[in-house]
């Protein structure tokens, strides 16, 4: 199981198995062929493998983020050709949405049993597979095993959790700014693939657009393969701000039993239910209700598509700043309080924002636009440095199953917001009721603590923990 340890400079037994003590430079093949010294050796410096690691694991992450960005664009091509109902379409959607949030903790621990860099591989393999195999498609269920099945599972295997997964065992300081980076990394997929995928369609067709993101899946694996190491110690090397060499863990067999024992051992305490809650609220507010809903929203204010489509387009470009901005954060504040601090702020947003909707883009709008965005994702470096926190060497797995919660509040949020819409003939109580839920996330947030009942693994040092000095 590969498993990041603490950095206590001592050997530690753990179920079965003693690390054995730290390899010298002749016991690795990579230090002999360099003449590297020992690894405890080894200065920090910005030419670390740590940041070459996150680095490739950033651009596969990028390529999959760019496969959710395909179902709203194929929705009007696929009815053309098929004549197929949005709900047989958006069924596709929904199975790519739910296995993208189930197939996190179980790829996690897959990470920990087989290695990051094979799952990463076989991971975009699979989407490469099931973007090819719905180019040739003649059925609706063949677009629901195809995009549904393949892709939901080989984008839920590059989810979040794999970003922490790299952070836990590559990285002692600066934790909290790499999970920003990493996490933005699926909105950025979005942002750069958009606008070419939809010229695509326009001028060629659909197919053309699905075989152009097999092939960048394609092109990134053997990239993945050569650069991604599974853990510092394969190449002798120490985590980035580490003081002390950390040994590789052996694998451990039962990955499905494994999952679901974090599982049900994380259910036993009070943070991992608050986490949870707090992150379906985070998606309900997000994902759920404005990458579903804002546009059509805008349009009943009588601003054209396009423009309320390029607003929230503008709101991924902020996502990222926002998100690497919380990184930086919370590698330096508590993390309870960022997260009560974004939420109540969205809260207000999203409280204010009929007034703000009209037929033209008003400055208020634009303040929207941008204070939103730079909220929208900055949740997500917080809820993983708490889940380190508490849940230690299982918190990658941990953070899993809180990020599929935030998966259920976006499709519970996009479903119950076009109910809404239908009977109330607007989204004014769909706008207060999610200002409120944030007011209430932000209230959880401050509560987040160790209770009486602990969880069964020694938890790890907290970044400001095992940062280095500043």
């Amino acid at each position: 199981m590969e498993h990041m340890e603490e950095d206590t400079g001592q050997p530690r037994t753990r179920q079965g198995h003693t690390d054995h003590p730290e390899p010298t430079p002749h016991t690795h093949k990579d230090s002999e062929r360099s003449g590297a010294q020992p690894a405890r050796l080894k200065s920090r410096h910005t030419n670390h493998r740590a940041w070459w690691v996150a680095a490739v694991a950033a651009l596969a992450i990028v390529v999959a983020g760019s496969f959710s960005t395909m179902p709203g664009i194929l929705l009007g091509p696929l009815q053309d050709e098929f004549h197929w109902s949005r709900g047989t379409i958006g069924l596709a959607s929904s199975v790519n949405m739910i296995l993208y949030g189930l197939t996190a903790p179980f790829a996690a621990a897959l990470m920990d049993r087989f290695g990051i860099r094979r799952v990463v591989v076989a991971a975009l393999s699979t989407v490469a597979a099931g973007s090819l195999l719905t180019t040739l498609m003649n059925a609706s269920w063949q677009f629901v095993l195809f995009w549904g099945f393949l892709v939901g599972l080989g984008t839920g295997s590059m989810a979040m959790a794999f970003g922490a997964t790299v952070t836990n065992r590559w990285f002692t300081a600066r934790r909290g700014l790499v999970t920003g980076i990493l996490s933005s990394g699926s909105v950025f997929g979005q942002m750069v693939f958009l606008p070419a995928l939809a010229w695509t369609i326009d001028h060629y067709d659909w197919r053309p657009a699905l075989v152009t993101l097999a092939l960048a899946a394609l092109a990134i694996a053997p990239i993945v393969w050569l650069i991604l190491r599974d853990h510092p110690a394969d190449i002798g090397q120490r985590p980035y701000g580490s003081t002390e060499f950390v040994p590789k863990p052996a694998p451990v067999t039962g990955v499905a039993r494994r999952t679901l024992t974090v599982l049900r051992n994380s259910a036993r305490t009070a943070p991992f239910w608050l986490l949870a809650a707090t992150f379906a609220i985070c998606g309900a507010t997000t994902n759920g209700i404005m990458w579903t809903h804002f546009t059509p929203a805008a349009h009943d204010h009588g601003m054209a598509i396009t423009t309320a489509s390029t607003l929230l387009a503008l709101i991924g470009i902020f996502n990222v700043a926002g998100t690497i901005t919380s990184g930086w954060l919370t590698d330096r504040m508590d993390a309870r309080r960022l997260l009560a601090a974004y939420f109540a702020l969205r809260g207000i947003l999203l409280i204010l924002l009929p007034l703000m909707m009209a037929a033209t883009v008003s400055p208020a709008m634009m303040v929207f636009v941008v204070a939103f965005g730079l909220l929208d994702l900055a949740t997500v470096p917080p809820v993983i440095a708490l889940c380190r926190e508490f849940y230690g060497e299982d918190s990658a797995i941990v953070f899993g199953w809180v990020n599929a919660s935030h998966q259920i509040g976006a499709a519970l949020a996009a479903f119950l917001g076009g109910v809404a819409r239908d009977t109330f003939g607007s989204y004014d109580l769909v706008w207060a009721l999610l200002g409120a839920a944030c007011a209430a996330a932000a209230l959880l947030s401050l509560v987040i603590r160790r209770g009486p009942s602990t969880y069964d693994t020694t938890s790890m040092p907290s970044d400001r923990e095992t940062a280095s000095p500043r």
